[in-house]
């Protein structure tokens, strides 16, 4: 395997400031700093906010301070960054994924199922796209947090992908959820999944457990972050996920459909 083969990820599972994008820039910089040997660095769902159904005054656009703040973080460290965001764009609220390489333009995934227990589809609208990006050899399907709840959606269809990153802000009231559907994706897409949770509170009151996960195809969790603050560092073999498709090709035997965006 070449180098371009290997790729390392690092999982950001902190807390968030409720509503304070300063705030928040000032915790994750020394973190990102710390994680800057990682090919890929995953920040939590509204990084920059807590998980706010507040969209309006909240909102920025592309070039707001958020994605600007995340461009130079990007630059400085070397890492490609991903998380999420609240956007704005012609009026429309979005809860926005980010994907932002150095010295690049920034690519954008915004998430397609709001969660309505909450009222985020009464604050922000869905998105209409399936996203994939690339890092060197390494394909990336991004999505967020109630995203994880419909595998339709996220299918790996004809392997697309290599890898699924859910970001997310999920309560630890449904964690055995969390736990069990990330696992159900690596194993159902043949890819690795990452998802990376908060810990903490918010402004609601609500509580966090983390339980950040990193998984192979095969189901195995190689990063259990638990309830811990840190940073969770992972390499990744592409080489030994195609090998793996091609000595269990399950993919040969999906189902083609397809789904109305």
């Amino acid at each position: 395997a070449t180098m371009m083969d290997k790729m390392t990820v690092a999982l950001i599972q902190t807390v968030q400031a409720w509503e304070d994008k300063a705030a928040n820039f000032k915790h994750f910089e020394p973190l990102i700093r710390e994680a800057s040997s990682a090919d890929l660095i995953v920040l939590p769902e509204m990084f920059s906010t807590g998980f706010s159904m507040n969209s309006a005054p909240l909102a920025e656009p592309a070039s707001g301070e958020t994605v600007t703040w995340l461009q130079d973080m990007s630059n400085a460290s070397g890492s490609v960054l991903t998380g999420s965001f609240i956007a704005e764009e012609n009026g429309q609220y979005f809860n926005r994924g980010f994907w932002v390489a150095p010295d690049a333009l920034p690519e954008f995934y915004d998430k397609r199922h709001l969660f309505r227990m909450s009222g985020e589809h009464e604050h922000y609208s869905p998105g209409s796209a399936f996203k994939v990006f690339s890092l060197h050899t390494c394909r990336v399907c991004l999505q967020i947090c109630y995203d994880l709840r419909f595998p339709a959606f996220s299918r790996n269809k004809k392997n697309s992908y290599d890898l699924l990153v859910f970001v997310a802000n999920w309560p630890a009231a449904r964690r055995t959820q969390w736990r069990a559907l990330l696992q159900a994706r690596a194993i159902e897409n043949q890819c690795i999944v990452v998802g990376v949770n908060r810990v903490g509170s918010d402004g609601n009151g609500t509580q966090y457990s983390g339980d950040s996960l990193l998984v192979n195809p095969e189901g195995e969790v190689l990063i259990d972050a638990r309830d811990h603050d840190g940073i969770f560092t992972q390499e990744i073999d592409l080489a030994s996920i195609r090998a793996y498709r091609e000595r269990f090709p399950a993919w040969r035997d999906q189902d083609q459909f397809s789904i109305d965006l």
